[in-house]
């Protein structure tokens, strides 16, 4: 049983994270009111437990003791401890984990793998114990406070945490990075070309290949200023904020990896992408992505692997997709988007479900394993947080995570983000390139004030990966030269 008590409906959740980070690991916010997946923003208040898979391949909890198993096995033992029999919710957290899943916890998910490590300190995978959330509805207008029972003590905290944001200052003026590096152009057109040969080979369908940004700022930025700057640069419905110790990741994206709301997981991928850009006819362009040939072929071919992943997890002759190839509009992207559903084994454990899609097919690529060994062959360092997850797991099993990408990584003064593209067998390496380059713009946004961030086309970045100073940063629209899209 919940309790529950009433906020005023405009309780600024970023300035409650602020007054006190490590109690308030977790939020979520569906910033694209226009989309049907934009409901609700959650605020999740940790009692302090923690599961952690750090880069010894070792699963510790918070008292630095080393488990059993890999991670996922951890958190599943973690959740049948507590777990409840679930109830009609009225409110989608209900008590349960924050979880943070990076990239590299592939490599427990499928063993074959060798993955390198990712830059940075952050930690492979991380689930904090949440007995305690803020939750604003969009629909209603309402924000109320919940905790698991025997947890008043959190709300006491919230409510004293509220009247402590009402006194916060508001965010320091920006101070944009002073350096900020892009990986080498050559290497990434290298890169496609080397997956195109894969390609004829036979060994792949198609492979998402990404390349990075490295940001250095004079002195460490906060990394609520930094979401709240990309949030409106790149609204989306599973935007969020995940906050360690001297650590963060911020994100923008677009899309859900998996949801279980009792006995329905659904997977959302994306799959087919077209820049937008102010003055667009943007009735023309997406009926340029939704009807070329290729792009409803390739779309379809990842919605296979989706279904493929979920039939793992739900009961034989209940996977089925039930939304095809609809288009959502962001703020610099058109996307296909589809659903795809089944119907949960009753025995199926969160773990499990996690497993069965992570990482998500629409940024490793078709067939999974081989693309992601691929992957570690030619970006030869590892993605973190990118194209990893982050959501929630409630004690009764319903879980909601995400995939990272339009994400970064704040570590002390420095920030990195990586964006990619799917390359297939007519794929042309430039035109790769300024794909990556445009799914970059949102981040790039939120780092740099207006006016300084478009002041460099394109193809003076690619003469010269390192570059000083907001004044030579940033990149204009790539030319529109109606190629086939990337995924991610």
């Amino acid at each position: 049983m919940l309790i529950t008590r009433q906020l005023s409906p405009d309780t600024d959740l970023l300035s409650l994270h602020r007054v006190a980070p490590t109690r308030y690991p977790l939020l979520l916010q569906s910033v694209a009111h226009g989309t049907a997946h934009a409901r609700w923003d959650l605020l999740l208040a940790s009692n302090g437990e923690a599961l952690e898979l750090g880069r010894d391949g070792a699963t510790r909890n918070a008292a630095g003791e080393v488990l059993e198993g890999g991670f996922l096995d951890a958190l599943d033992a973690a959740w049948r401890d507590i777990r409840l029999p679930r109830e009609e919710p009225r409110w989608p957290f209900r008590g349960g984990w924050a979880l943070l899943l990076g990239y590299e916890l592939a490599a427990q998910v499928e063993p074959v793998l060798r993955l390198p490590q990712a830059e940075g300190r952050l930690p492979v995978a991380r689930a904090r114990r949440c007995p305690a959330a803020v939750l604003r509805d969009h629909a209603s207008g309402e924000c109320i406070a919940v905790a698991e029972t025997g947890f008043d003590a959190l709300l006491d905290a919230i409510a004293s945490d509220l009247a402590a944001a009402q006194r916060l200052p508001g965010f320091a003026s920006w101070q944009p990075p002073q350096a900020l590096d892009e990986d080498p152009p050559q290497a990434f057109t290298d890169g496609v070309a080397r997956i195109l040969d894969y390609l004829v080979a036979g060994d792949v369908f198609q492979a998402n290949l990404s390349r990075g940004w490295r940001a250095r700022f004079d002195r460490a930025p906060d990394p609520a200023a930094l979401y709240a700057r990309l949030r409106e640069a790149n609204p989306a419905p599973f935007a969020g904020l995940f906050a360690g110790e001297g650590w963060a990741v911020v994100s923008a994206s677009p899309e859900r990896l998996v949801s279980v709301r009792g006995e329905v997981v659904e997977t959302r991928p994306i799959a087919g992408t077209r820049p937008r850009f102010p003055g667009d006819d943007d009735a023309a362009r997406m009926r340029e992505l939704i009807g070329h040939p290729k792009e409803r072929a390739e779309h379809v071919m990842l919605v296979d692997l989706e279904r493929n992943d979920l039939g793992r997890v739900c009961t034989p002759g209940s996977v089925e997709v039930d939304e095809l190839m609809t288009i959502e509009s962001y703020a610099h992207v058109h996307h296909i988007v589809s659903n795809v559903r089944g119907r949960l084994r009753a025995d199926a454990m969160p773990g499990e479900v996690i497993a069965a899609v992570f990482p998500g097919g629409t940024i490793t690529g078709c067939p999974k394993v081989r693309c992601m060994q691929i992957i570690a062959e030619l970006e030869r360092s590892g993605r973190g947080a990118y194209t990893g997850a982050m959501g929630w797991l409630n004690r009764d099993g319903d879980l909601d995570l995400n995939i990272l990408i339009r994400s970064a990584e704040l570590e002390g003064a420095q920030a990195r983000f990586r964006t990619g593209a799917g390359i297939v067998a007519d794929s042309d390496p430039q035109r790769e390139l300024d794909e990556t380059r445009a799914k970059a713009r949102g981040m790039l946004q939120a780092l740099y004030p207006a006016g300084e961030s478009g002041e460099r086309g394109a193809e003076q970045a690619s003469s010269s990966p390192r570059r000083r100073g907001p004044s030579v940063v940033g990149f204009q629209e790539p030319e529109d030269t109606g190629s086939p899209p990337s995924r991610e």
